[in-house]
């Protein structure tokens, strides 16, 4: 059974904006068919590729995660049937100290919010931060993507 264990942290904009700057970074687009405290299925379009995902309930930084290509087709026409409205964002992704970060710079009502997410394969391993991690934010619900659309980031 695939488990998904991620830690999710803000990035510090100033250090994070120097870097970024030499990234390649991917454009996602995503909405919730369901935000359900059990499960969430996610919609996702990446570049010109379709996913769905089903997230079962957080155990702590673990939770059950099975994830699908889709026709990208099929994809842009599920987002429209979404709750709530779609998230979109800026991906990048680069390696530090051996582990492979994932960094989202949100748009719309998230405008401002950077995370930087690194999933793991036991929730003891141990990692190195780098210098444009501000603080772990990995057990405030606020963070998590389905819980943006509800709340966004610019109305706390």
């Amino acid at each position: 059974m695939p488990i998904e264990i991620e830690r999710k942290f803000l990035v510090k904009k100033d250090l994070w904006n120097k870097k970024r700057k030499h990234l390649d970074h991917t454009f996602i687009r995503q909405g919730y068919l369901n935000r359900n405290a059990e499960r969430t299925v996610r919609v996702r379009v990446r570049d010109n590729n379709g996913f769905l995902t089903v997230k079962g309930k957080n155990e702590g930084i673990s939770r059950k995660e099975f994830e699908y290509d889709i026709p990208l087709k099929d994809a842009k026409q599920l987002l429209e049937l979404c709750e709530g409205g779609l998230i979109e964002k800026r991906r990048y992704t680069l390696s530090y100290d051996g582990m492979l970060w994932e960094i989202d710079e949100f748009f719309g009502d998230n405008e401002g919010l950077i995370i930087a997410e690194l999933e793991l394969e036991d929730e003891k391993e141990s990692f190195s931060l780098p210098e444009w991690i501000e603080k772990e934010v990995s057990t405030d619900n606020r963070y998590y993507n389905s819980n943006l659309i509800k709340e966004p980031f610019n109305k706390w």
